[in-house]
């Protein structure tokens, strides 16, 4: 139920709309005038929904933002503000996505889909597994090749700090199909 009034709001308004018409309908057809006031009850819970939706920020949602904040850090060839997302906690994690950063200059990061986001609420701390594709216009620093767009798949490890922030604690990227290639990470 929290995920439907969370993120699903339209779906919940069709229901709450459906649900609202067909005991208008009750009461036009009884003339038991409770039925109609739970018609309307539920027609003005309806905007409730998505202003609470609108207000209510998830886990899934807020791992989303990351990703996409992440993103345009990435295009914008900010390497220490795209580093950001891994933490404090894992330096070595740090340096990797540095090192690999650090090798081409980017034009341009899109996220293409977000395949997954499996929140585990029963891990402690509260964990999240992301898998997504993405594609970089991407220059390599070291003159092997110039303006080349590449599709790839990233699987990002999440967890929920103390402070309720998301960080991600492993990541891997590889081409959208097939194994590892020339520009795979070493990761899980």
């Amino acid at each position: 139920m929290t995920t439907l009034l969370a993120e699903q709001p339209l779906l919940l308004s069709m229901l709450m709309g459906v649900l609202s018409a067909g005991l208008i309908y009750g009461w036009l057809q009884t003339g038991k005038r409770g039925v109609g006031i739970a018609g309307l009850v539920v027609l003005v819970l309806i905007p409730i929904a998505w202003f609470v939706s609108n207000a209510w920020v998830t886990d899934r949602e807020r791992i989303r933002e990351l990703i996409f904040e992440t993103a345009d850090a990435v295009e914008s060839n900010d390497i220490d503000r795209a580093v950001l997302v891994i933490g404090t906690r894992h330096p070595q994690l740090v340096a990797r996505a540095k090192a690999e950063l650090a090798n081409y200059e980017f034009r341009q990061a899109s996220v293409n889909q977000i395949r997954h986001i499996r929140v585990n609420t029963n891990a402690v701390p509260m964990q999240a597994e992301v898998e997504l594709t993405a594609t970089v216009d991407v220059t390599s620093k070291r003159g092997q090749f110039a303006n080349v767009r590449v599709p790839r798949r990233l699987t990002l490890q999440f967890e929920k700090q103390a402070d309720d922030q998301w960080v991600v604690v492993e990541y891997s990227q590889g081409p959208v199909i097939g194994d590892r290639d020339a520009f795979s990470s070493s990761g899980p």
